[in-house]
């Protein structure tokens, strides 16, 4: 077949590209590279690229900046852009989403892993369990430096007080890089309704508490003026230039409820770069929150307007409409980079699936299936043109790889997991799927497999992501699931008898009667728990098609006794926890879940395991 021979002039970091919108390298010294187009080829070399109709991967080659040094009020390289994930702080604060201290150990490492610059771990003053949390993740990930001297900043946030900026550094201050974040509203209804204070009075407060945190030791502060979309212009350069005056290393300025446009956010961050007066000697900052759907475009719009500092969460998940979510952002800046004035980050993306499905399961934050880059249907493709298209190139419907992500497609070899398949093709099959399992994990996770490949012919990739889940993202168990045997029907009360197991083996059953099968088995639960709650939210699914799919329960309580914390607003807020379990039976789905959100509620107030250690993740470590 005759070959064709297209002239490149760009380094791309996005894996699909288009040979018609050639574009000026970041390197200015390197030449020309030409991709040749041949259906025989099967070996590229650096200045030779073959593209057959069945590639799954369209990644031109291209040189990953290197990540450069860490100096908390400035970047040696312009276009570099830091990534701060607050998915521990501001997307803990969505309703029902709160975490064990484990579950945010679990997070932050895989955000370590993700090579996140800054982790907002917490909210300190909230509760002794949010400081302990904190200290946590400050112990072990903020000081677990790799091979190439990485290691993430843990940042803890406070309002502008002494006892929470105390708190916050007590959190933090044992972590190799650690950053206070304090924060004071400067919009006038703020002032007016909410802090009842004046202009000066707030200056006052703000560069007093900056230079307050300063003076603890703590050389990375972080500032923001809340609700700075809605902020007068003038009062936002006169605050920010006294918060540098006063020690703030990092400017970072909040769309707080999601108001703005892009091009007005973007002008904000120019308009507060041309005018505030030392603003050269620190970093921009951008948090923009989603009630108008807009948070991806305005921390982009704020990017290239000078930011260098982009504030996210795994998921878009936070208060409200929650936040910019770091997977948009950052394949916005991978795939778009070059066009975006050669901006780039520090994101290994291929971990991006799986911190998306564990902030899910963690928090009980669904991903709706249309959400970009992480929805269950970002790379599925029905329509007839659309397949045609695919199976001719990816690259037709496709700008990136869902490998880039760390999503594996179905199967390629063929293999197909039934009743009698055994350890060794399910542990593979698990590999494929980026989980790594051995001895009694894996164990447990076959037998969960065998019991499910009895009662189903073939057991597909989603049958075995939700019992991958439904073993690997659970709470410490402080109660588990024994046995359980229910009756209902149309002839007398529905009756449930459940065996739980507690922490040291013993066993407790109950028996109880209810409204129906789940109604009497949760009554049956309680009676062995003895701890009360109310259930919030109920709702079940069918992991795939069929009658015989497995059931997903989600369940979301809240303890009626004590179950306390200071929301960052000051308000005294009532936990919520979520609960998930996947089963065949639905009724046993359900009490998995109902019980998983009892282990989560009761764990809450339990101090982390500092001793864990990250392969406890089951997360393949070669990925």
């Amino acid at each position: 077949m005759a070959t064709t021979t297209i002239p490149i002039f760009k380094l791309s970091s996005s894996s699909y590209f288009s040979p018609h919108k050639p574009t000026t390298t970041l390197l200015p010294k390197i030449p020309s590279i030409f991709i040749s187009f041949s259906s025989t080829s099967q070996s590229p070399t650096f200045s030779h690229l073959s593209l057959s109709s069945t590639s799954s991967s369209l990644s031109p080659p291209h040189c990953n900046p290197t990540r450069p040094e860490y100096h908390p009020s400035s970047i040696s390289d312009p276009n570099y852009i830091r990534i701060f994930d607050t998915t521990l702080r501001d997307g803990e604060q969505s309703p029902g989403a709160s975490m064990t201290p484990n579950q945010k150990l679990d997070i932050a490492r895989l955000l370590s892993r993700l090579r996140v610059d800054i982790i907002e771990a917490g909210f300190p003053a909230a509760s002794n369990a949010d400081l302990d949390a904190v200290k946590a993740i400050a112990i072990e990930v903020g000081n677990a430096v790799d091979e190439d001297g990485y290691v993430p900043v843990i940042c803890g946030l406070s309002r502008c007080n002494k006892a929470d900026i105390n708190a916050a550094w007590e959190a933090v201050k044992s972590a190799k890089r650690p950053r206070i974040h304090t924060f004071i509203a400067t919009s006038d209804i703020h002032l007016l309704h909410k802090l009842n204070k004046t202009r000066a009075e707030v200056i006052q407060i703000a560069t007093s508490m900056v230079a307050y945190a300063r003076s603890l030791g703590c050389d990375d502060v972080e500032f923001s003026p809340e609700d700075a979309g809605r902020s007068d212009r003038e009062f936002l350069y006169e605050i920010l230039g006294e918060v540098i005056k006063a020690g703030a290393t990092t400017l970072n300025i909040p769309d707080t409820v999601g108001y703005t446009v892009p091009k007005e956010f973007g002008e904000l961050i120019a308009d507060i770069k041309a005018n505030t007066p030392g603003i050269e000697n620190v970093i921009i900052s951008t948090h923009c929150q989603n009630d108008l759907g807009l948070s991806t475009a305005n921390t982009v719009s704020g990017a290239c307007s000078g930011a260098r500092q982009l504030e996210v969460t795994i998921n878009g998940i936070g208060e409200r409409a929650g936040n910019a979510s770091l997977e948009e952002v950052v394949m916005t800046l991978k795939c778009r980079g070059q066009s975006l004035g050669g901006l780039y980050t520090g994101i290994q993306t291929e971990h991006i699936v799986k911190a998306s499905k564990m902030v899910a399961e963690y928090s009980g934050l669904l991903v709706q299936p249309h959400k970009a880059i992480v929805g269950a249907n970002a790379f599925r493709h029905e329509s007839g043109i659309h397949q045609h298209g695919m199976l001719k190139h990816k690259g037709t419907y496709e700008i990136m790889s869902p490998e880039d992500i760390g999503l594996q497609r179905a199967d390629e070899s063929g293999l197909v997991l039934g009743k009698l398949s055994g350890r060794h093709a399910l542990k593979k099959r698990l590999e494929q799927l980026g989980y790594s399992f051995e001895g009694k994990e894996l164990d447990d996770i076959f037998w969960r497999f065998k019991s499910v490949a009895e009662k189903k012919k073939h057991v597909v990739d989603e049958d075995i992501e939700a019992l991958v889940i439904d073993e690997l993202f659970q709470p410490d168990s402080i109660w588990s699931l024994g046995d359980l045997q229910v009756t209902c029907g149309t002839l007398g009360l529905s009756t449930a008898t459940v065996k739980l197991i507690d922490a040291d083996g013993k066993e407790h059953v109950a028996c109880s009667v209810g409204t129906g099968p789940v109604d009497s088995a949760y009554k049956a639960v309680d009676q062995i728990a003895k701890v009360p709650v109310t259930l919030l939210e109920y709702s079940l699914s069918g992991v795939t098609e069929g009658i015989d799919a497995i059931a997903t329960t989600r369940v979301l309580i809240r303890g009626d006794d004590g179950f306390t914390a200071t929301h960052a607003s000051g308000d005294i807020i009532n936990r919520t926890f979520s609960g998930s379990g996947s089963e065949v039976d639905i009724v046993v789905s359900s009490v998995r879940a109902y019980v998983s959100a009892l282990n989560k509620m009761l764990a809450y107030k339990n101090k982390p395991n500092l001793k864990a250690s990250a392969v406890n993740s089951h997360v393949s470590a070669g990925d």
